[in-house]
């Protein structure tokens, strides 16, 4: 039977990020992708003038109708969530659809670079954490993970700094911690983890590449989620989310170089499928 994933973020029409991103890639994955919208946005904020449209009001609505018709989930995967009240209704959402079976997978978009994305506060940042312990996997920025631990971001990290952060990201309930854009050498770049049952830590690079493009974050996890849904372990599903990330910014660079607003994943899926063998 195929694998199903509910994911949980708002949809920007134009911009490569979000549920435009996460639907493709993990269909394309051989799943099938239900989708929650928490917003519908004109295109991602980083375009001036957008328009947006809240659907807050919704999200109890899907999830009573669902569990109506007796849906299931193999994973429940949530991405950018714009408000306190969303919050609560994804754990709530979390707490009804979550069985010994499946797994949950927070991606707490809301920073990056040291600061705080456009509407978001440090009080949020503390309520994420507290959707973040109710996850099996999360997978913050650093910028993310030192505002949900309250603790001074540093660009300048050792090994020890960031044990520190995994291992206390994963102390009230979430079991896997993975930080992404983690690099230790120069000029490599990748993904450590730990698993907080096996007291394990797992780090995975490659090269990397000196540009920054929008969306990559949302690739990263819903690829990651992807293979963890289709059975991949999870150190193979860092390292199938960290290549393919890396190869959708290479084939823009290529192909593409002028888009600044998102990468070009859709000519890279052939690499996606290549890489977890479905072709």
């Amino acid at each position: 039977m195929m694998k199903k994933i509910a994911t949980i973020q708002d949809i920007s029409c134009l911009g490569k990020c979000s549920l435009t991103v996460a639907l493709p890639i993990m269909s394309a994955m051989g799943i099938e992708t239900a989708v929650v919208p928490t917003a519908v946005l004109s295109t991602h904020t980083a375009f001036s003038g957008f328009t947006f449209c809240d659907l807050t009001d919704e999200i109890d609505k899907i999830k009573e109708h669902w569990v109506k018709e007796g849906f299931e989930f193999d994973a429940l995967y949530s991405g950018y969530l714009g408000s306190f009240r969303q919050l609560e209704l994804i754990k709530s959402f979390f707490a009804t659809f979550k069985n010994d079976g499946n797994i949950i997978v927070v991606d707490p978009v809301m920073a990056d670079n040291g600061k705080l994305y456009t509407g978001f506060t440090p009080e949020f940042a503390k309520e994420m954490k507290k959707l973040c312990d109710t996850a099996d996997i999360i997978v913050p920025n650093l910028t993310e993970a030192a505002f949900m631990l309250d603790i001074p971001y540093r660009e300048d990290y050792d090994k020890e700094y960031i044990d520190d952060i995994l291992i206390r990201l994963t102390e009230n309930g979430a079991k896997k911690a993975m930080l992404t854009g983690i690099g230790f050498e120069d000029g490599r770049i990748g993904a450590y983890a730990y698993d907080s049952e096996t007291k394990e830590f797992f780090y995975y690079t490659r090269e990397k590449i000196e540009k920054s493009f929008h969306g990559t974050g949302d690739i990263f996890a819903s690829t990651l989620t992807g293979a963890l849904t289709g059975g991949f372990s999870f150190e193979e599903s860092m390292k199938i989310a960290v290549d393919y990330t890396v190869e959708c910014m290479k084939v823009t660079l290529e192909k593409d170089p002028e888009c600044w607003y998102g990468v070009s994943f859709e000519s890279a899926i052939p690499f996606l499928l290549k890489r977890i063998n479905k072709i």
